[in-house]
């Protein structure tokens, strides 16, 4: 009896090195995302590891006293499955819309798999929480690498172009771009009625493009030829180059 029911119980040295592991453990993974600038970085991955192992080791070991209790069942996943099922909310908040593209799955996926890793440890399943660490890492450092190569040429780039409203001022631009190899993915136009140039009345237009290219820089030789455009007021990139924006020279 005493040898089954030991199962339920843990010394304070065990503990400890759990609870350390998990922060270990959990920082690893964080200090890659905090590296790289993301939502969720070191501290807060270390804090979802370190949380989760000690749920495990509270579900596990917590009630240890009411073992020898009459129509008394220990559930040791109990606690586990509400990490699980939680841990949704912190990723939630990591992942942002901008516009067409979404930012941060990846450090949500990467909470969800910390608190995994540490509900791994908080149970003593120790090989597995290394095993996951190590993929994890793998994952977020080679494979990331390595998918940016292989996608290299197939990255898709923003540009908005703000021009005076003139028949064929689209086709012009369009016709830039294509003398570049550069394939029109999207185009939307806007028309600024509201905001008229004092010069001559004329309303204004913004022409949002989605582009794909091999060559980026072949982006930028486009922009220097729209800018040189009649009626082109401002030409914006993003996010294939840092921020530019090229404004046309105003007449003297």
């Amino acid at each position: 009896m005493n040898g089954i029911s030991s199962i339920w119980f843990i010394s304070n040295v065990e503990l400890l090195w759990r609870m350390v592991l998990a922060v270990v453990l959990g920082g690893l993974v964080g200090m890659e995302r905090e590296w790289h600038n993301h939502a969720a970085g070191f501290r807060t991955h270390i804090l979802v590891c370190l949380g989760s192992a000690t749920i495990m080791l509270l579900s596990i070991y917590g009630f240890s006293e009411f073992v020898a209790e009459v129509n008394v069942r220990i559930d040791p996943a109990r606690l586990a499955a509400q990490v699980i099922s939680g841990i949704g909310f912190l990723g939630a908040g990591a992942i942002l819309r901008n516009g067409s593209s979404i930012k941060g799955l990846t450090t949500a996926a990467s909470i969800w798999v910390v608190a995994s890793i540490g509900l791994c440890v908080g149970a003593g399943f120790i090989y597995p929480a290394f095993v996951a660490t190590l993929l994890v890492l793998i994952s977020l450092l080679l494979l990331n690498k390595w998918e940016k190569y292989l996608l290299r040429h197939r990255r898709n780039n923003d540009v908005t172009v703000k021009a005076h409203d003139d028949p064929g001022m689209l086709g012009n631009i369009a016709y830039k771009f294509s003398e570049q190899g550069i394939q029109i993915i999207n185009v939307k136009m806007t028309h600024d009625l509201d905001q008229m140039d004092d010069e001559d009345g004329r309303a204004k237009t913004q022409f949002y493009f989605n582009l794909q290219v091999k060559d980026r820089n072949k982006i930028l030789l486009a922009v220097e030829q729209i800018k040189g455009l009649d009626s082109i007021l401002s030409v914006e990139t993003s996010p294939g180059h840092d921020r530019v924006r090229v404004h046309q020279r105003l007449p003297m």
